[in-house]
């Protein structure tokens, strides 16, 4: 699946509440004055207001804490989101909390559920938790709010966070991987991207471009992103299916997956005409690949659209990914970026945090997202927003992640709360790093992941 970056390197607050102390107090001594039978002096200014039926108390906003999984370019966008919310209105405050990745966001958020001192936002979602009640629904929210305009958003963004039935998870952005490549050494090599329309081209124009030296590559002809991501989406290209349709197999070892991930191997192993970046810290593997393609050490890689902010497009361009010969296009994932409410915040944590997240989404600000990082807009009238016009105009690579999200595959929903996803990650860095061949790690893992399969079958 193409999940986006996770972040880069990258509980509960009281409510605090101020009350017309002062007044009460004059009202008090008023009153025994009054009642000690002392003459009272004359009602001060805030005593007639008080007694006129003037509200005199001064409510302080919601402070909520939002964790979010994003560093970089991406974390500085965020920051400013969360600003300008907080300097729109008085009612809310939010407080960012910046985890490593997305990964840290959701192990983070598993302690502070089990100690019930959670934050009201996070930009995280999973589906087996929403079923077990730690997350609550929005539906009521939505109900209650004019300004939703449900039929505005991209629908299989919402969708995608619509579990059984309810809105538990909204969509802040969506991603797609695609393509990003050197423009000097395309043309220095009289390659035209337009032409890669298979992988089977475009294996051939990364032997092309790659250098090596006493029979070590000193440039790599491409990079593909560390991960199960990038080789699921070149499966799907080629038809194959992570569940059967009925849902009861697991497919992961069809020769779909097999031929699929075993050119993968021997691209990155035995030619050694694509090299990947792996391990370290957080997002560092994701940075040290873009870092290889701008310090000209890889002719392009493949990540998420939502790299954009970080890339120099005087140097780089993009592209779609591609097809397979006498298949079609690629039909790599494109999944929403989503985020929910914990069910242990407070009930007007919970207000806050609907009022934040639906703040995001709104026309101006998802259009202003993505302009400035590249991943997409989650709502349909953003293409529409004047300044997203012509900044796609200006950035033509703007409207490749949507290009490409319009005959993409809809994101892998793992029925076993994350075991078939781990299955197919431990394979990928066996395939990838540990140089198995592809059918050896992908039946290991397709019998792991069926025995999860059918244990929550019974």
């Amino acid at each position: 699946m193409n999940w986006s970056k996770s972040g880069m390197t990258l509980k509960k607050k009281m409510k605090l509440s101020w009350k017309g102390g002062m007044s009460l107090v004059l009202a008090a001594s008023f009153a025994l004055i009054t009642a000690c039978g002392t003459q009272a002096p004359a009602e001060s200014n805030s005593t007639a207001a008080a007694s006129s039926g003037t509200d005199t108390q001064a409510k302080a906003p919601v402070e909520i804490e939002f964790w979010y999984g994003l560093g970089g370019n991406l974390g500085d966008n965020m920051k400013k989101k969360i600003d300008a919310f907080n300097a729109s209105q008085n009612e809310v405050v939010v407080k960012g909390i910046v985890q490593a990745d997305y990964t840290e966001t959701e192990q983070k958020l598993q302690a502070a559920i089990a100690s019930k001192k959670v934050p009201a936002a996070v930009l995280s979602a999973n589906i087996d938790w929403a079923r077990k009640g730690y997350y609550v629904p929005m539906d009521e929210m939505i109900a209650a709010d004019p300004n939703f305009k449900k039929d505005d958003f991209i629908q299989t963004f919402l969708e995608q966070g619509n579990v059984d039935g309810k809105q538990f998870f909204l969509p802040m952005y969506g991603t797609t991987q695609i393509m990003y490549y050197r423009m000097d050494t395309f043309k220095e090599n009289g390659i035209d991207p337009a032409s890669l329309t298979t992988w089977e081209e475009f294996a051939e124009a990364a032997a092309k471009m790659t250098k090596k030296e006493n029979g070590k590559t000193t440039f790599y002809g491409w990079e593909p992103m560390w991960g199960r991501d990038n080789m699921i989406d070149a499966v799907m290209g080629k038809g194959g299916k992570i569940l059967s349709d009925d849902g009861k197999t697991v497919m992961i070892d069809s020769p779909e997956w097999i031929e699929t991930w075993e050119l993968f191997r021997k691209w990155i192993n035995e030619d050694k005409i694509m090299g990947i970046q792996y391990g370290g810290q957080g997002w560092e593997y994701w940075y040290k690949t873009i870092d290889d393609v701008m310090k000209n050490k890889a002719a392009g890689y493949t990540g998420s659209s939502g790299d954009q902010g970080d890339l120099d497009f005087k140097i780089v361009a993009a592209m779609q990914q591609p097809g397979w010969e006498g298949i079609g296009e690629g039909k790599p994932v494109a999944s929403a970026i989503l985020a929910g409410i914990p069910a242990a915040a407070s009930p007007e944590q919970q207000q806050a945090a609907y009022k934040w997240l639906t703040y995001f989404s709104k026309t101006e600000n998802t259009a202003s997202w993505s302009m400035n990082t590249g991943y997409i807009a989650v709502r349909q009238s953003a293409q529409q927003d004047p300044d997203f016009k012509k900044f796609s105009e200006e950035h033509p690579q703007i409207t490749v992640p949507l290009q490409q999200a319009a005959h993409a595959s809809a994101p892998f929903r793992d029925p076993t709360g994350g075991k078939i996803n781990d299955a197919l990650k431990e394979a990928a860095d066996k395939v990838q790093i540990n140089n198995v061949p592809a059918e050896q790690a992908l039946k290991e893992a397709k019998e792991k992941a069926q025995k999860e399969l059918d244990r929550i079958a019974k």
